[in-house]
C-alpha cells in the first residue's frame, strides 16, 4: 500500500486555517479554490457525512468524512472514485506560534501505481492551500 506525506508551512493562524478546513461543504471556496472547483456535501447513504468533490484537472470523487477533531485540529476521510481501490486520507493543521502553521497531508492509497498521480494531487492542494490562506491572512 503506497503512504503519502506531505506538508508545508503557511503564514496564517492555525485557528483560522482549521475553520475554513473542517467546513468540510465548503472546501471549494473557503480552502481551496481553484484546486477543487466542486464541493457539495451528499446524503444519499443514511447515517454517513460524505461530499461530492470536481477537482479542476476533471477528477471527481466522493468522500467519506470519518472524523473531524477539533481538539487536534485533523480531519480524516476516505474516498472513492477514479481508479483507487482504497483510499484513506487525514489533514492536521499544528500551530506553529505567531501567525503560522503547518499543515500535513497523510494519504494511503491501492493501487500503489496511483501514488504519482495522487501525491501530484496533495502537492497542488497544499499549494492552493497556501496561498489562498495567506491572502485571507493578508487582507485580515
Amino acid at each position: 500500500m503506497a503512504s503519502i506525506h506531505r506538508s508545508v508551512v503557511i503564514t496564517a493562524p492555525a485557528a483560522s486555517l482549521w475553520d475554513a478546513m473542517r467546513d468540510v461543504g465548503e472546501l471549494h471556496t473557503r480552502l481551496v479554490p481553484g484546486f477543487v472547483t466542486h464541493c457539495e456535501i451528499d446524503a444519499s447513504v443514511a447515517g454517513e457525512h460524505a461530499r461530492r468533490l470536481r477537482f479542476a484537472n476533471g477528477v471527481e470523487t466522493r468522500e467519506v468524512i470519518v472524523t473531524v477533531d477539533d481538539e487536534a485540529r485533523r480531519i480524516v476521510w476516505s474516498a472513492t472514485g477514479a481508479r483507487l481501490t482504497h483510499h484513506n486520507a487525514s489533514a492536521q493543521v499544528i500551530d506553529e506560534g505567531g501567525s503560522r502553521c503547518r499543515v500535513v497531508w497523510i494519504a494511503d492509497l491501492l493501487p500503489d501505481a496511483m501514488a504519482p498521480a495522487v501525491a501530484g494531487m496533495i502537492e497542488a492542494g497544499l499549494q492552493a492551500m497556501k496561498a489562498h490562506a495567506e491572502k485571507v491572512a493578508a487582507a485580515a
